[in-house]
């Protein structure tokens, strides 16, 4: 059955898929895989579309929606909570349950769009926070194999944003995720200077769990990254590129910068698509355009294609290219629209 990519992901573009199955357990999704490698058929394995863009002619094989559910709890003073939780649970609530039960580690990742399966790919982050503070270990479909693997978090090759589940995407299927999580009322020490200002807290304190739960939530909002079907700024991808590491020396002159531990400097992305010319509200054809919130964001403005959207990346990424001599990657996965 054919069926139209598009309403399966945040930036709504895309193209038809040839099959569509929904896989509601961990068995469901192991065996939709493994009949489709056995027979050559091409898989696309798709959580809640958040990081994906789809080419307008779609996909000629298999897409497999991971839709499995479940979320298993131990807690005591001494470890803390050890949450494993389905790929297929919406992220955003588990952390919301976090903060409920007083696990803490995954507050200044609220609102972060997607199911739990694919943090560890990206290993997601935000507000000085990574999954990859948190994880213990992941268990995933290994396609090589034929067999299901448990790897420890120091096996996952966890970098900004990117792991070996991303380095090697057509070999793994995540299919659960755990989580070792101190207990407490008070959130992980706060490393975001936006995050502590709006809290009212030094950087390296830290706050109740849920006013720093609130106060990402408000951030994000103001920045057009909480979904909302009526606010055609959250139609998009999230930062379509990522902040890129560079020599000290390469990073210019009054750009947002982070030190790095090899020495490099992470330069702010949306810094130098703005001063590169393309501020926010920026677009070639009022179909796809910059955000009128957040730099970083490509967005549909109700009837773009992803012809329309990887026109203005180009667009964006070499104008950066030409003013700082510095190339953006994006952070979303292209399926069948490459950025050459």
């Amino acid at each position: 059955m054919s069926e139209a990519l598009a309403a399966l992901t945040t930036l709504r573009v895309g193209g038809p898929a040839r099959t569509l199955v929904t896989c509601r357990t961990e068995e469901e999704l192991v065996e939709a895989i493994r009949a489709c490698d056995a027979s050559g058929e091409p898989v696309l394995i798709v959580g809640g579309g958040s990081n994906l863009v789809v080419g307008d002619e779609g996909f000629s094989g298999t897409v497999v929606l991971v839709r499995s559910r479940g979320i298993e709890a131990e807690a005591d003073e001494c470890a803390g909570a050890w949450v494993t939780v389905a790929a297929g649970e919406p992220w955003d609530d588990v952390v919301a349950r976090a903060v409920a039960e007083g696990w803490v580690g995954l507050e200044a990742l609220s609102g972060i769009p997607g199911l739990t399966g694919a943090t560890p790919i990206q290993n997601v982050g935000a507000y000085g926070a990574e999954v990859a503070d948190t994880i213990a270990r992941v268990r995933a479909y290994d396609r090589l194999s034929g067999e299901v693997a448990t790897l420890a978090a120091g096996d996952c090759g966890f970098g900004y944003r990117t792991s070996r589940f991303k380095a090697d995407a057509v070999r793994y299927a995540v299919l659960s995720v755990t989580f070792q999580l101190p207990l407490g009322s008070l959130s992980a020490p706060v490393r975001y200077a936006e995050l502590a200002e709006r809290l009212g807290v030094a950087v390296g304190e830290r706050a109740p769990l849920a006013r720093v739960r609130e106060a990402v939530l408000d951030l994000r909002r103001g920045k057009g990254m909480v979904l909302d079907d009526t606010d055609h700024d959250t139609w998009s991808v999230g930062s379509f590129f990522t902040n890129p590491v560079v020599d000290a020396g390469v990073a210019p002159e009054g750009a947002p910068q982070w030190s790095q531990p090899d020495g490099r400097v992470k330069v702010s992305a949306a810094w130098l698509v703005e001063r590169a010319g393309f501020p926010r509200g920026f677009s070639l054809d009022r179909r796809a355009a910059v955000s009128g919130k957040h730099a970083l964001a490509l967005t549909n403005r109700g009837d773009a294609s992803a012809g329309d959207v990887l026109r203005l990346a180009h667009a964006i990424r070499d104008g950066v290219r030409e003013a700082f001599g510095i190339t953006l990657v994006p952070e979303p996965t292209l399926i069948a629209c490459p950025l050459d």
